[in-house]
């Protein structure tokens, strides 16, 4: 079943001269290439594409060059998250005004806020923009997972429209998918699949590099 995004996301790298230039017109490239071999939608600036290490101008040229070549072919979902609130809320405007589909904001990793922190930055994330929001929970790489409880009561907020789940709970997963109200996807984003196969709605997830250039996940 296809969400909102389309069925198969992919995180695509981000490409760099011998300089260690960004490479706008490669990131087109990869983009088209992706787009064409089964992609619905593509994650730009995220993990993967070595969002922690460009800079802000960096990303804001990247999504503008992915936006302008996937044009109305698929969806490019920004990744915005940082483990600083006002930081992921200017990075989550800027991929607004660049043209972006909706934003993945990762966890605040290495801070370790409480759950009343992840619910106060996630909403003010997501109040700070008319994108739909992604979360992205992967506490093997944060250091802190986004509970049960909290995933639900995010799942309330308008824009909050899914979750990137990358916790290897297949229990949790399951749980959550029962759970949730309708609108709100779970998506798999992990490389296992065995392991990350859920029950319910969920579609068990792909492989963590379906292509040469890219991971990706699947929604419910």
């Amino acid at each position: 079943m296809k969400g909102q995004f389309g069925g198969l996301i992919t995180a695509m790298v981000t490409p760099f001269d011998s300089d260690g230039r960004v490479e706008l017109g490669g990131a087109q490239k990869i983009a088209t290439w992706l787009l064409d071999n089964g992609s619905d939608g593509l994650v730009v600036s995220g993990t993967t594409g070595e969002g922690p290490t460009l800079t802000d101008r960096e990303k804001a040229a990247l999504w503008r060059a992915v936006v302008e070549a996937v044009g109305d072919r698929g969806s490019v979902i920004a990744g915005t998250g940082t483990n600083d609130t006002a930081h992921s809320i200017e990075l989550t405007q800027e991929a607004e005004k660049a043209g972006c589909h909706a934003a993945l904001v990762v966890t605040p990793y290495y801070n370790r806020p409480p759950q009343s922190g992840l619910l106060a930055h996630f909403r003010a994330v997501a109040g700070g923009t008319g994108l739909p929001i992604v979360l992205y929970d992967i506490p093997v790489r944060t250091g802190r997972k986004i509970d049960h409880a909290t995933l639900l009561a995010l799942a309330g907020t308008p824009n909050i429209v899914g979750v990137k789940d990358a916790a290897g709970d297949v229990q949790g997963t399951a749980r959550l998918v029962a759970q949730a109200p309708d609108g709100f996807e779970v998506s798999q984003g992990c490389a296992w699949p065995r392991s990350c196969s859920a029950s319910g709605r969920a579609t068990p997830a792909v492989p963590g590099r379906s292509t040469p250039v890219c991971s990706a996940f699947t929604t419910r």
